[in-house]
């Protein structure tokens, strides 16, 4: 179903440039949305920044142009991906990076996790049910390649969202426990203890007016 394909061939160009086109629409997708890489999910991709990772997905373009299943399977899910940044990019531009993901935080701060897991099930499963259903009912390799890709693309979704999840979650939990931890030094630590304090600690049925 996979087989290689020589370089250079009819082929192997048309694999190419597919591969090219969805990596750009990704690409402009993101740029378009987060330009800064402030609003960008993958952590590799964020490392990278735009130069590294341009190189990178020139070479995946070369490499994976090869075998025709792996080129269709990965160009469906760039292209799904691309479509998902671009609902949301014009919002984002409008309020900025930092605006934007500050909202968006407490949007999710303020929702039950039960019911934003709920949601994110229906909108990663039923995408992937999809995929599943043609890679089923296929005989041929690019209803199949094409089942793939939406089945990787509802795995990414759901995987750099619960990671973005945890993350967040992660860092509310050592916000808390930061300020529990200022809150019982200002109640028994030797900041409170100033002359004022002790002045006022003197302050007894024993020695009044003092």
């Amino acid at each position: 179903m996979d087989d290689l394909i020589p370089f250079g061939s009819r082929d192997y160009c048309l694999f190419a440039l597919l591969l090219a086109f969805a990596r750009g629409m990704d690409f402009l997708s993101t740029w378009v949305a987060t330009p800064n890489l402030v609003l960008e999910g993958n952590p590799i991709a964020k490392k990278l920044g735009w130069r590294l990772g341009g190189l990178l997905n020139i070479g995946i373009c070369f490499g994976m142009a090869f075998w025709p299943a792996t080129a269709i399977a990965v160009s469906t899910m760039s292209v799904l991906v691309a479509a998902r940044n671009f609902q949301s990019a014009w919002l984002m531009r409008s309020m900025g990076e930092e605006n934007y993901r500050d909202w968006h935080v407490s949007r999710i701060q303020e929702t039950r996790i039960t019911v934003y897991l709920y949601c994110l099930a229906g909108n990663t499963l039923l995408t992937a049910g999809v995929g599943a259903a043609m890679i089923l009912s296929s005989t041929t390799y690019i209803p199949v390649s094409i089942g793939m890709g939406m089945i990787g693309y509802a795995a990414a979704v759901a995987f750099y969202t619960l990671l973005a999840v945890w993350r967040l979650r992660r860092a509310s939990h050592r916000r808390q426990q930061r300020g529990r931890a200022s809150a019982s030094i200002l109640v028994n630590g030797a900041s409170l203890k100033s002359s004022l304090a002790d002045s006022c600690a003197c302050e007894t049925g024993e020695f009044p007016g003092k």
